[in-house]
């Protein structure tokens, strides 16, 4: 696994990166980002956060404002698109309907004169890889989406590029044919050492996919890291939000020894935390709990933090009880059960105990 640091050797770099379309409004602010050679990188956020227009400016479909781009050591900020040598899959495949399968992949090849010999013998291959080499002479029409979307992929590869774009590749596939793909464009990326830069809104398929993730809101990385530390060390109350399932819990900070601190809540008691992202005594703090990190009751003196409260709603998923509870002021509480280790009979208005240990709670930043 590359390292949540910056990449000293970057074969991608955005440097002071700056964009906004009206010449006021910034979608962009300063973005620094380095990509090793080989890395799989995604920029995962909400609409409107930036990182598709992030994506754009590296293929050379939008200008930066400001600041410059690197590819390989050199500036690409005046690089026309088709110059720069990156393979692009997009969301709607961008496929040529009168064109044979074979046809489509074979184009990016026929633009930069590929011999048609050496062009046939690349254009199986691609098909090969993305299992589709029976299916060259049908026509986009013909096939389904996820074909359509590994039609798309194998275009992108054709002409061995050391750098792809995807663009929400998956947004328009169901739920099992979008988790069957992420597999299949992992095992490519590692099969054949490619640079992906990959865009999603998913954080599902964020976790799945990548070495690091960058996690956009309002035109700034939030943060830059593996899909492990982002997951279980958000930097802050947007990440810790944004990133999987989350309880979180206001209250304001009474005493703070540098890592760990007390926090007096909103909704009454007191919890112990730790002190990731807390200004000083008698600021306001976001606290950060994973539902999977609750125990629902503990043994007496297993956990510091411990809590009487009402069962609201409880849902069987198969392999966990998902038990939404009030406790410390809030209902929006959600406990996850395992079903592996036993399944625990609550109804709705039973009252339970639940706790959690001081290294699962983070005190983050209040919101603004």
């Amino acid at each position: 696994m590359l390292a949540d640091s910056a990449v000293h050797d970057a074969y991608v770099r955005f440097a002071d990166v700056q964009k906004s379309y009206d010449g006021e409004t910034l979608v962009i602010k300063d973005l620094n980002l380095d990509i090793a050679q080989g890395e799989f990188v995604t920029l995962l956020g909400p609409s409107g956060s930036g990182k598709t227009t992030s994506l754009m400016m590296l293929a050379g479909f939008e200008a930066p404002t400001q600041g410059q781009i690197f590819l390989d050591g050199s500036p690409i900020n005046h690089v026309a698109p088709h110059r720069r040598g990156i393979g692009m899959v997009f969301q709607n495949y961008a496929l040529f309907p009168h064109m044979t399968v074979a046809e489509n992949v074979a184009f990016p090849l026929r633009v930069r004169r590929v011999r048609k010999a050496q062009a046939a013998e690349l254009v199986q291959q691609a098909l090969d890889m993305v299992q589709l080499g029976d299916l060259g002479t049908r026509r986009p029409a013909q096939l389904s989406g996820g074909q359509q979307q590994r039609v798309a992929l194998a275009r992108a590869l054709v002409f061995e590029p050391k750098l792809v774009l995807m663009d929400e590749p998956l947004g328009a596939l169901d739920k099992q044919l979008r988790e069957h793909m992420q597999y299949e464009i992992k095992h490519i990326h590692e099969h054949l050492g490619l640079t992906v830069v990959y865009v999603t809104h998913d954080q599902s398929e964020a976790l799945t996919m990548s070495n690091r993730i960058a996690v956009f809101d309002d035109g700034v990385i939030q943060q830059l890291a593996s899909p492990e530390n982002l997951y279980e060390a958000p930097q802050n109350a947007f990440v810790a939000q944004f990133i999987g399932e989350n309880n979180t819990l206001m209250g304001q900070v009474t005493d703070c020894d540098g890592r760990i601190c007390e926090v007096a809540l909103d909704g009454g008691g007191t919890v112990r935390a730790l002190a990731i992202n807390v200004e000083s005594k008698g600021g306001r703090t976001t606290l950060s709990l994973r539902p999977e990190r609750v125990v629902l009751n503990p043994q007496t003196g297993c956990c510091p933090n411990v809590f009487e409260a009402k069962v609201e709603e409880r849902i069987y998923l198969g392999d966990h009880m998902r038990t939404r509870i009030h406790v410390c002021g809030t209902s929006e509480f959600i406990v996850k059960v395992p079903n592996a280790t036993g399944r625990i009979a609550l109804q709705p208005g039973d009252t339970v105990t639940v706790g959690w240990q001081t290294e699962d709670c983070r005190a983050l930043d209040a919101p603004a």
